[in-house]
């Protein structure tokens, strides 16, 4: 009995860096194309958002799980695979890292000014906003993180569901269930089909921030963590992203489909769209809720990115290395990343905001062309002689992992006969 207990203890302090992955991926990808999914084609596209959340699943669950088994986070393994797989993965982080951040960044600056409505410029807020990210990650370091994304998600998720169920009562049901949807088979459907399912829940490289957040955990704990232990948190965490973003895509179903509306591409005026048909469907007094849902939406993605992309970078030189001299100099180079990423993001957006499109499409497509070699070498990590054999997944799941990697394939060759041959 006192080993059981022990077991439950030993996992719940494993919980965290789920949530941390769920924070990352609750991002544009949930607020915007979720809810657009919904809002431009009804009920009749659910399959794509539950094939993309199954057909990532196993290679986002190999980061954790080769920490438990290895004590090594991904890209050690990487490094330890060959030269490719660890150039491969540095070539996508800073060709998508600055991109990223500026992105994720002024689409909150524009819902905290929607929200907020203090006058100031978007560019002024995404300083603020990410000002207040550095200082509490600084101040408060993982633990802070860790803490913060655990009160996020959790608000978030309880927001979101509130918002949704307001608007089952509405009676909007019987509308988006008899409106008929839009053909799948156009080359502009095809391509929305496309971006979604290769954003959805989160894109692969995300895999590593998970694995270093689930080595930092076990750091903080000061204790191995178990696999069955980091399998129960990235469940808690990827299963948080899946159903939240399903409550988005059903704000977009209940609230937006079939209202007439020519729906925009901009992220930030999609949400405050959003926000305006929710206060027509319910009444005036339902605007604060999904706004703040939104907001909490983006700030959460900040949060994790900001602090994500400096730990990678803190990692790269000697993932390998792990002694108390060695952590000081990481810690030193993700203080300087965590001020060098940001400004070098506020630059792009000051200085580049009229091809800032162009630059988050290129950073879009680095990342879903580069799913199935993520996939891969993840899977060659979980099965190889790096990983104990008693941690490796069993054969069904393997075969399981091997349905969802052809998948990722095909996917790309659809995305790149839409994008360079269609």
């Amino acid at each position: 009995m006192k080993q059981k207990t022990t077991s439950k203890t030993s996992i719940l302090k494993s919980i965290g860096p789920g949530f941390l992955l769920a924070g990352a991926a609750i991002g544009v990808s949930h607020l915007v194309q979720a809810t657009r999914a919904g809002a431009d084609y009804g009920f009749i596209l659910i399959w794509v958002l539950i094939i993309a959340c199954i057909s990532k699943y196993p290679f986002l669950e190999f980061g954790p799980r080769f920490v438990a088994g290895t004590g090594n986070h991904l890209i050690t393994g990487y490094k330890k695979l060959g030269k490719f797989p660890y150039w491969i993965y540095i070539m996508i982080t800073i060709g998508s890292m600055f991109i990223i951040q500026a992105a994720v960044t002024i689409v909150t600056a524009g819902l905290a000014e929607r929200l907020f409505n203090f006058g100031w410029s978007p560019f002024l807020w995404s300083g603020i906003i990410l000002s207040a990210c550095i200082a509490l990650l600084l101040i408060g370091k993982y633990p802070g993180l860790d803490k913060s994304m655990k009160v996020i998600v959790t608000l978030l998720t309880l927001a979101t569901l509130a918002a949704v169920i307001m608007a089952f009562g509405a009676g909007t049901v019987n509308d988006a269930v008899t409106t008929e949807s839009p053909s799948l088979w156009t080359t502009a459907s095809l391509g929305f089909i496309i971006a979604f399912m290769g954003w959805m829940p989160i894109p692969l490289d995300a895999s590593v921030w998970h694995s270093i957040w689930t080595k930092e955990k076990a750091l903080q704990n000061k204790q191995k963590i178990s696999v069955k232990g980091a399998f129960a948190d990235f469940n808690v965490g990827y299963l948080s992203a899946a159903f939240i973003g399903s409550l988005f895509f059903l704000l977009g179903v209940l609230v937006m489909f079939g209202s007439g509306t020519s729906f925009s591409s901009n992220s930030v005026e999609f949400s405050s769209q959003l926000v305006e048909l929710y206060g027509k469907t319910l009444g005036e007094w339902s605007k604060p809720l999904i706004s703040v849902a939104a907001f909490v939406t983006m700030l959460s993605t900040v949060l994790t990115v900001t602090d994500a992309y400096p730990r990678v970078i803190s990692e790269l030189k000697n993932p390998e290395k792990d002694k108390p001299e060695d952590k000081k100099e990481k810690w030193k180079i993700y203080r300087i990343s965590i001020f060098i990423i940001p400004v070098l993001s506020l630059s792009i957006l000051y200085f580049l905001s009229g091809s800032f499109t162009i630059l988050v499409d290129f950073a879009a497509g680095l990342s879903f062309l580069s799913a199935p070699f993520l996939a891969w070498f993840n899977y060659k990590l979980v099965t190889g002689k790096q990983m104990p054999e008693k941690h490796r997944p069993g054969k069904n799941y393997r075969v399981f992992s091997l349905i969802c990697f052809a998948l990722l394939v095909i996917f790309n060759f659809v995305y790149l006969y839409y994008n360079f041959l269609s």
